[in-house]
């Protein structure tokens, strides 16, 4: 654990991520820009504690404080009636994603929400798009061309999305980075901006006790990989805030 609380310092001084930002939804929607909220990959299979090959093994802070605050704005956007768009990660069996070993089998509870926003399964103002790739972006695809997210985005005429979910360097990171090259060429009007909120986003834990035990596994320390693409989303165009409320 030390050895990853210097890295990040160190991360932290070589790599600034600037100053500390806050998104205030009422005055974002009183300029006429309307705020869309995107979930990514709040499942069972990454959040729940012992629930498959790539849930945390015990309790982890990170990742209950990501799933506490979707679940808060989940509920502010729910309360106004305002769009909320979910990214589930989907597979069918035997049907592999390479590098990871099968997760979020169909019909195993892993692509599920997690219990904290289940609920939003019965909201009239909730799409979802369960996907089988890491990013979300690709994974809304369909065979004519057409992208259900962009669609999402164009029916509501949204102009900032607000990203929240698991994991910030694998498809958050994706789905963010993506978003912004298609919004760069015209491919998602009218959206503008693209925002991150950090203690709404996690990552999973693989510290290198651990991982020198397991065959091929490379190490992931979270709290430093959860940095890292908190900074890789920002330096590719998305705003990263550090505060997200109503008023």
């Amino acid at each position: 654990m030390g050895s990853e609380t210097s890295a990040l310092t160190a991360l932290k001084a070589e790599m600034p991520l600037g100053d500390s930002e806050s998104l205030v939804l009422a005055s974002e929607v009183g300029q006429g820009r309307a705020v869309g909220l995107v979930l990514v990959d709040i499942v069972n299979g990454f959040c729940t504690v012992g629930a498959g090959n790539l849930a945390p093994t015990e309790p982890n802070d990170q990742i209950a404080t990501m799933v506490e605050e979707a679940a808060k704005l989940a509920k502010m956007f729910s309360a106004r009636n305002w769009p909320i768009f979910a990214l589930l990660d989907t597979h069918y069996p035997g049907k592999p994603e390479p590098p990871y070993p099968p997760h979020c089998v169909i019909g195993s509870g892993e692509e599920r929400l997690v219990p904290a926003l289940k609920w939003l399964e019965k909201d009239p103002n909730f799409t979802v798009r369960r996907k089988d790739c890491i990013d979300g972006f690709i994974g809304s695809m369909e065979k004519d061309g057409s992208n259900v997210f962009s669609d999402w985005v164009k029916r509501n005429e949204i102009r900032v999305v607000l990203v929240v979910g698991v994991c910030t360097d694998i498809c958050v990171l994706d789905f963010v980075c993506s978003t912004l090259s298609a919004r760069n060429i015209g491919l998602v009007p009218p959206l503008e901006d693209v925002v991150v909120y950090a203690r709404g986003c996690a990552t999973h834990d693989l510290p290198v006790h651990v991982a020198r035990n397991i065959k091929g596994a490379l190490v992931h320390p979270q709290d430093v990989l959860h940095y890292i693409g908190l900074y890789m989303a920002k330096s590719r165009g998305a705003r990263i805030v550090h505060k997200v409320s109503f008023d």
